[in-house]
């Protein structure tokens, strides 16, 4: 292994005080580079010979506890080093990586700082949707604490039990806590991949994220068809949500955010071709005549001159898109509610309701769940069951009156 770290005294770098900081001197493949320590002493207090603090040194209530802690951080990165050998990683790595690994172990002990970086990489790389979902949750963290710092080996079993029993005592449902559990999960594994955690301390080996089932969201048919029936003059407050839900489901049950970055250019030859924004999967699919009457009112509303079929983006940049998707989705979720009312629909109507409809009414078809898989965009068959769950109540009564007539 032909990589080591020396202590020493970085007598290059003057600090305003007259100190000089204390470094970890790392030699890698024939080439230095160096990693602070955060300690910084005169020269004629550092012992070079011994690469320590002199016993006269003057600036802290305990010159041993000093260089344990010098000594320490030597001692972890050392640690990192070993570790790396070990797995075949280290000769492959540049002094420049090494030391960006090694650095930031240093703070990876802390859960936040480590989060904040994945939240920049992922702005960076414009999943802003994930990014902020990443946010959302570290802040909710962050409270949870009471603004202290968390470190890794802190999100324990215990830690974690405790945090879901506050979740649930301000009124808020497992399933809302197991979309922040799988977002801790995420944001532990990825720092358990790339070095920065040791995996014994892993919790969620024994913490089990919980969810209970749903309410139904899916529409029957019939129910669905007050909808399609429902005329509404251009300037009434619900006609584009009623648009949007229709083609929507029209559309394999394309999810908003689809629909919001859907471009004309996507639609040729009576035929929809665009990929997804979530899976980046490629959707090929046949425009039918009431789809195409509700993409010719907004090809004649927008005049050709916007580049996106419904007018849901605002804003230029990916980050003011994805605010705008946001926004735009709460007020048309809100609408959808006033729409369930006007049909005396008693089901929640949301987003996801035209997508989870457009899933059982192929399921009712007796269309193959590997082709509605394929048709919702879903990378197995899992989550396809998990949007069909179980066959419609009508559906379940007709087989068991089959069953009761022999």
């Amino acid at each position: 292994m032909n990589t080591n770290i020396v202590i020493s005294l970085d007598t290059r770098r003057a600090k305003k005080d007259g100190t000089f900081p204390v470094v970890m001197r790392l030699g890698h493949h024939e080439r230095t580079t160096s990693i602070q320590t955060s300690v910084s002493v005169l020269a004629k207090d550092w012992d070079e010979k011994n690469r320590c603090v002199r016993k006269s040194y003057s600036g802290t209530s305990s010159v041993s506890r000093l260089n344990n802690l010098i000594a320490k951080k030597k001692a972890d990165a050392m640690d990192i080093i070993f570790g790396l050998h070990e797995q075949g990683l280290l000769s492959g790595m540049s002094i420049k990586d090494l030391r960006q690994r090694i650095s930031v172990h240093r703070n990876s002990q802390s859960f936040f700082a480590f989060a904040d970086d994945l939240i920049a990489e992922l702005k960076t790389a414009n999943r802003h949707n994930t990014a902020n979902i990443n946010r959302d949750v570290v802040s909710v963290l962050r409270g949870f604490v009471g603004g202290k710092d968390l470190v890794f080996q802190d999100i324990s079993f215990s830690f974690l039990s405790k945090f879901e029993a506050f979740h649930i005592g301000k009124g808020n449902s497992y399933n809302g806590l197991a979309v922040y559990m799988r977002t801790i999960r995420a944001i532990y594994n990825k720092a358990i991949k790339s070095g920065l955690v040791d995996r014994k301390f892993y919790p969620f080996e024994d913490y089990k994220i919980k969810v209970v089932p749903t309410r139904k969201r899916a529409l029957d048919w019939d129910v669905f068809k007050l909808i399609i029936a429902l005329e509404l003059p251009p300037d009434h407050k619900f006609f584009h949500a009623r648009n949007y839900f229709i083609a929507s489901y029209m559309m394999y049950g394309m999810n908003y955010t689809d629909m919001a970055y859907l471009k004309w250019s996507d639609i040729k030859a009576g035929r929809i071709n665009y990929r997804r924004n979530k899976t980046s999967k490629l959707y090929d699919i046949k425009v039918t005549e009431g789809l195409q009457g509700i993409l010719d009112f907004y090809k004649d509303m927008v005049g050709g001159f916007s580049n996106h079929v419904f007018p849901i983006l605002k804003r230029s940049s990916i980050a003011q898109q994805v605010d705008d998707i946001k926004w735009s989705r709460k007020r048309y979720n809100s609408k959808l509610k006033g729409i369930a009312e006007m049909c005396s629909i008693e089901e929640d109507l949301t987003s996801y309701v035209s997508r989870h409809s457009f899933a059982t009414q192929a399921q009712t078809l007796n269309i193959p769940i590997k082709a509605i898989s394929t048709m919702l965009g879903h990378s197995d068959l899992k989550t396809t069951e998990i949007y069909l769950k179980s066959l419609p109540t009508n559906v379940l009564d007709d087989f068991n009156e089959q069953i009761l007539k022999g």
